[in-house]
């Protein structure tokens, strides 16, 4: 939705469109075979600037640190992540063999050993954006974006694309926040 957001607004995306929208994601996924590849072969950040780009947070690590990045990082429920993924598998028919216990606790440290290394980029400026907020507040988040962003960005067109019916594995409990520890 982010990536629906930045597009709308005005920010055009650097996307291949390979993998088309499913029963998983029904808007498509915004992503870019080559940043999987990021380690190996950077080049297409030359083609990034001025434009949005899907990164995963495994992904974030192997971003060069010869220049800026504006990142907002979404924020989601940690129960939410584990259902969105369990819901995934079960459509892909792929078994991941790993209890939601040890998945938690593996994405928990990975997002807190992220949130530090982040911190500690000086090349990198981070925005945190709770999914949840984003859906209940579209036009204050849209706005917070645009700040960060330092950008005019069309804040109606950012909050249409906000569907509220798309959230579909919502939880109210143990929500991941940048600084959970």
């Amino acid at each position: 939705m982010m990536m629906q957001m930045l597009e709308a607004g005005g920010l055009p995306p650097l996307t291949d469109r390979i993998r088309v929208a499913d029963q998983n994601n029904l808007r498509g996924y915004y992503e870019l075979e080559a940043v999987k590849r990021t380690r190996e072969d950077a080049s297409w950040l030359d083609n990034a600037t001025g434009r949005c780009v899907k990164v995963v947070s495994l992904l974030l690590y192997d971003l060069p640190m010869d220049r800026p990045y504006n990142v907002i990082f979404m924020i989601r429920s940690m129960d939410e992540i584990l259902a969105s993924q369990a819901a995934m598998l079960k459509h892909r028919n792929k078994e991941d063999g790993r209890s939601d216990v040890a998945m938690r606790l593996h994405f928990e440290a990975h997002l807190l050993r992220l949130e530090r290394r982040l911190a500690e980029q000086c090349n990198v400026n981070v925005l945190y954006c709770d999914y949840d907020v984003l859906i209940r507040s579209p036009e204050q988040q849209a706005h917070a974006i645009q700040n960060f962003l330092d950008i005019k960005m069309d804040i109606a067109a950012m909050v249409s694309v906000v569907d509220p019916a798309l959230y579909r594995q919502r939880k109210e409990q143990d929500h991941v926040t940048p600084d959970a520890g």
